[in-house]
């Protein structure tokens, strides 16, 4: 068996407060994407240390903009919030409605944007940092903000959204009945969502994205009742063409940080998400910039509380995170590393086991299981590979919500529960 504890001890630094980020800082000033993981969805410790990260990104080296894990209409409230508008980051975050609302619309998220709100208003318009949504599931609530937008200022191409939206309407706004009716009954509503596409690409670029989301989820819908890896595929294909979007949006020096979970900010080829044929942002974003102009950040602890759902759409709970299992990255570091620790991996140059070595890593979704979670929860994970630099945080507690509502529940799983 491997011994880590010298090698871990040689790479590892000590994470007190932010200051601490310089040489992560160091190695992220030249990159143009920087992306910043977490191992679950419910713990205070990965937003805090993410949004202390992206502050140092933003205000030491002018990052243009933040795009998460969440959808498109309900960041853009959240972005014309951070951008000084009239309604407040805290109350466009509780208008998250949609399961799981503890993602996003919880303390931590209100305590970053409510500071970027502040640093944007003293900045010209022009200058504003902004806040946006990368993921795929707001079908309706993006289709309906296409029909408003139109209704205002571009009638004529009222009748062919409407078209796309009675297409799907029968269905009741359940994801589930559309995709498992087009795998029974030929025909589907791609026609008319790529035909409102085509008309709404050159007009205003949030309708065009909302455009994109529906034609992705349209996508994602008919191949999720197939199974296999063509889902998780659609939605990060999704995800890394609207960051490409953002970015030729914003400008030729423009800069990205986004927040995602491990599973998506990880270059699948460090996991065994390879060998399943699935893909995730992080290697799309190495193949799309270059190596050179990305840094995938993970996250990781050993023990400790979290927020999520015994069940999708179940009411959100803190439970216990247990120990890491028995050989997992999560024990070898609890034994080995710091209590809090930076790792940012060498770029060149020989690497110690810790980085080349296959280990169990734990994936905490927003369904989580404490008591099965040595069978379902852990990824192969070749940390190098996978990763340029690792936060360590050997005991976490659950994050804060911001309202506990029983919300609607309608999305689909994904693999693994719901990341």
């Amino acid at each position: 068996m491997i011994r880590y504890g010298d090698e871990v001890a040689s790479i590892a630094r000590p994470l007190r407060d932010p200051g601490d980020l310089d040489v992560l800082l160091d190695r992220a000033s030249t990159a143009r994407v920087v992306l910043i993981g977490e191992a679950s969805h419910g713990t205070h410790e990965f937003y805090h240390w993410r949004a202390e990260l992206t502050k140092r990104l933003l205000a030491e080296h002018d990052f243009s903009f933040v795009a998460v894990e969440g959808d498109w209409p309900d960041c853009e409230r959240v972005n014309a919030a951070v951008r000084a508008g009239a309604a407040g980051p805290r109350e466009a975050l509780l208008r998250y409605d949609r399961w799981p609302t503890w993602m996003w619309a919880n303390e931590e998220t209100a305590d970053f944007t409510g500071w970027l709100r502040a640093r944007n208003e003293r900045r010209p318009p022009d200058d504003r940092v902004g806040f946006h949504g990368l993921d795929v599931y707001s079908l309706w609530e993006s289709m309906r903000e296409i029909l408003l937008w139109l209704q205002e200022h571009d009638p004529a191409l009222v009748p062919p959204a409407l078209d796309a939206y009675r297409c799907f309407e029968r269905f009741g706004e359940d994801p589930a009945a559309y995709g498992w009716a087009t795998s029974f009954v030929p025909g589907s509503c791609e026609d008319r969502v790529v035909e409102m596409l085509s008309a709404l690409r050159d007009r205003d670029f949030g309708m065009w994205q909302n455009a994109e989301v529906v034609a992705g989820a349209e996508s994602y819908y008919r191949a999720m009742v197939r199974g296999g890896p063509q889902a998780w595929n659609i939605r990060e294909h999704h995800m890394d063409r609207t960051l490409d979007r953002l970015l030729t949006r914003y400008g030729p020096s423009s800069k990205a940080v986004v927040w995602a979970h491990n599973t998506h900010v990880g270059d699948a080829r460090g996991t065994d998400q390879a060998g399943l044929g699935e893909v995730t942002i992080g290697q799309l974003a190495r193949d799309r910039f270059g190596t050179d102009q990305v840094v995938l950040v993970g996250f990781g602890t050993h023990r400790g509380t979290v927020v999520a759902g015994a069940g999708w759409g179940a009411p959100m709970e803190t439970m216990g995170v247990p120990r890491g299992r028995s050989g997992s990255l999560e024990e070898v570091l609890h034994r080995a590393a710091p209590e809090q620790a930076l790792f940012v991996f060498p770029e060149t140059g020989p690497r110690p086991d810790l980085l080349t070595a296959e280990l169990p890593h734990r994936a905490i979704g927003v369904v989580y299981r404490p008591a099965r979670e040595r069978l379902s929860n852990y990824v192969p994970t070749v940390l190098g590979e996978r990763y340029d630099a690792f936060l360590w945080i050997g005991e976490t507690r659950a994050l804060r919500p911001l309202h506990t509502l029983r919300v609607d529940s309608h999305e689909p799983e994904t693999y693994p529960s719901g990341v």
